[in-house]
């Protein structure tokens, strides 16, 4: 497999990048088989795992389950360093441009590090940008952090833009897990003129036309959770 990184910024443009968000503490590893059974017959490109808050073992076991199964890059998207798998293909290091909780800053990045010293992942820079979504969201809860206005683009463009001058690889614009909202399609499209580097987005996509709108305003590649979670048929619509 390519690295996931190279991978992604060779397919940027040219292709639309999908991936599916898989919450250990939502997923039971029973239903796992069926569920990558779908993702592997869809136009998912990746499958990133992680959640706000999730036990050590409950990672690993799912990681451990889910290599089997597909081909697709496993990217982590961790909460927390307890959610680090070597057995993942890459790791999105995040950080939380858009709070101002230094531990979410640099502060678990450097606790994570003895625990990266012993994987062979592809450590991803990844600058991680909460947006209002109508609703609180389990990681405004975790790191104790206000989510950006959604009505102040040319902040978060500034921020976006700060990520990628800082050394970020990527930047991920959120609306949160199962937010009422996503991301506004206009703010998406300024953040997008402004970088060089591949942009996410995700939360509160439910939707193939809401999918559509974000790949057109300039995402290059979307996620998606919570509308997988309730209803496994929007592979289908899809």
């Amino acid at each position: 497999m390519r690295k996931v990184l190279q991978n992604i910024k060779a397919l940027v443009g040219k292709e639309r990048l999908l991936a599916v968000l898989i919450d250990p503490d939502k997923m039971q590893l029973n239903s796992l088989s069926h569920f990558i059974d779908k993702v592997n017959v869809s136009l998912v490109t990746h499958v990133f795992v992680g959640g706000s808050s999730v036990e050590e073992e409950i990672t690993q076991a799912l990681i451990s389950a889910l290599h089997p199964l597909t081909n697709l890059p496993i990217v982590l998207f961790p909460g927390d360093i307890t959610q680090i798998s070597k057995d993942a293909d890459a790791i999105l290091f995040l950080s939380l441009l858009s709070g101002n909780n230094p531990r979410y800053l640099i502060g678990k990045h450097v606790e994570a590090v003895s625990k990266l010293r012993k994987t062979n992942l592809e450590v991803i820079p990844t600058g991680y940008i909460l947006i209002e979504g109508g609703k609180e969201t389990a990681v405004q809860r975790v790191t104790q952090t206000t989510p950006m206005s959604r009505k102040k683009h040319e902040l978060v463009v500034d921020t976006a833009k700060a990520g990628e001058l800082l050394g970020m690889q990527l930047i991920y614009l959120e609306a949160g897990s199962g937010a009422n909202q996503p991301v506004p399609l206009e703010m998406i499209s300024f953040v997008k003129s402004e970088l060089s580097i591949p942009l996410i987005v995700g939360g509160g996509i439910r939707s193939k036309k809401q999918l559509e709108e974000a790949y057109r305003a300039g995402a290059d590649l979307v996620v998606i959770g919570t509308a997988f979670e309730e209803d496994d048929a929007f592979f289908e619509a899809l």
